[in-house]
């Protein structure tokens, strides 16, 4: 008789802390001044797995931004509720991206992880305001694609998909191959990212290995398991920047959302308990999904609203995501000792609000936005990819059930807004439904 295989045997996120910490046992006996054979070993492993990642950026990108703005650009289509759907969604994500803005220029995590920039590694020189203005206007789109020059092929990709709008017959065999490329791209990084635990390990061996080799820290020389601890505290304090940041997003966004529009808090946490564990556990928004639109209805939301908003929410509402962009992007900038100015990092905001648009079926969709959007903005994306690689599943974790929490609150919001919220409740148990009572008088919009 055959044995099943449980889910701890097929869960990416065990072998992925597997990998991490192998890593960093395995770099800190091996050093690279008395090993470099096992330092370019795990060079190689790192670079092999971020030069996959970095081959999914252009085409994935466009496919994705093409047919999302082609299949949903015209509100009209989807209505009222999905006007107002896309409003409440970039009015958070924008709130989203400002708080990660602010908490990488408070805490400053990337400081002291001093990360290495190879002498050949051409890094940009600043831009002015009206330079960062033109170079968003694409001017040829190949050579910006060959040369990772993402904002450009951003805009480009948006305005193409725009254009597809306005002629919705003679431009669906056009919306069919990208449609398609989309798909084929999404299977590409399946495979890719199959190899993420090999990728993790590499990565956090390599930057163990050179840190164990020796590094000089506020004037004293660490070596070996000094210095390796202190790398693994400099990357907790990343992590903790991040959790901190997405506790920010909660209390001081969703909070007041759930305030504004009467939304008992403590009923709605109650419901989204379970899919927001799931995500936690699995980092994973798609394995949290049936979950998530179950509760919801069961909540009080319609099924009709619950079943438009959360899908459409998965590609325009990654409120946790869309704040990571922002905090690992500086983090790298901080690592690498680049200074940014404030008007570059608002440039960065406004390209992180179009690029973290329709990826959200990608696994590891945020390092392939950040490895792109680097090279537009001067920072070392290969390297500083290599050094997110090391902790972020444990950020991923987080960040996931952000972005489920966000997209429950996204479907009672619109379900308050449109006045249909305890409507068409589903099987909902007693003490759930006292929870959810509250008065149905139709709030302002946010």
């Amino acid at each position: 008789m055959s044995v099943s295989k449980g889910p701890w045997y097929r869960s990416s996120t065990l072998w992925i802390f597997i990998g991490l910490i192998l890593g960093v046992v395995l770099g800190g006996f091996l050093p690279q001044d008395a090993h470099p054979g096992a330092f370019a070993f795990f060079q190689f492993l790192s670079k092999a797995f971020i030069s996959l990642i970095k081959s999914i950026i252009v085409p994935i990108l466009v496919a994705t931004i093409i047919t999302g703005i082609a299949q949903t650009g015209d509100i009209r289509a989807v209505g009222r509720m999905g006007g107002k759907a896309l409003l409440y969604f970039e009015i958070v994500t924008t709130l989203a991206l400002f708080i990660g803005l602010g908490i990488a220029n408070w805490i400053r995590p990337g400081e002291g992880l001093h990360l290495k920039v190879d002498a050949h590694t051409a890094l940009a020189a600043p831009k002015t305001a009206w330079e960062i203005a033109l170079h968003t206007f694409p001017s040829n789109f190949f050579k910006h694609a060959a040369e990772g020059d993402i904002l450009p092929v951003v805009v480009f990709a948006t305005l193409f998909g725009i254009a597809l709008t306005k002629i919705p017959e003679k431009g669906k065999p056009v919306l069919d191959f990208f449609h398609g490329l989309s798909q084929v791209m999404f299977k590409y990084t399946d495979m890719v990212m199959t190899l993420t635990p090999i990728g993790v390990f590499g990565a956090m061996a390599y930057n163990v290995s050179h840190m164990a080799a020796g590094q000089e820290i506020n004037g004293v020389l660490l070596k070996g398991w000094p210095a390796v601890l202190h790398l693994v505290g400099q990357y907790a304090q990343l992590v903790g920047s991040l959790y901190f940041a997405l506790i920010c997003l909660f209390t001081l966004v969703f909070v007041p959302v759930m305030l504004m529009f009467r939304i008992p808090i403590l009923g709605f946490l109650r419901a989204i308990k379970d899919p927001a564990l799931t995500a936690f556990s699995t980092a994973s928004s798609e394995a949290a999904l049936p979950k998530l639109l179950e509760e919801t209805v069961r909540f009080g939301v319609p099924r009709r609203v619950a079943s438009f908003v959360i899908p459409t929410g998965y590609s325009f509402n990654l409120d946790g995501s869309t704040l990571y962009l922002v905090l690992a992007s500086l983090t790298i900038a901080q690592a690498a000792g680049i200074h940014m100015s404030f008007v570059s990092q608002i440039a960065m905001v406004f390209t992180f609000m179009l690029t973290s648009k329709g990826v959200a079926g990608v696994p590891r969709a945020t390092l392939v936005i950040i490895a792109g959007t680097c090279a537009s903005f001067g920072l070392p994306g290969e390297a500083g990819i290599a050094m997110l690689l090391a902790v972020d599943e444990i950020m991923d974790m987080a960040r996931t059930m952000i972005n489920v929490i966000g997209n429950g609150l996204a479907s009672v919001v619109i379900a308050k807004w449109e006045g249909v919220f305890g409507t068409e409740r589903e099987d909902l148990p007693d003490e759930m439904a006292a929870a959810a009572a509250s008065p149905q008088g139709t709030p302002t919009a946010p």
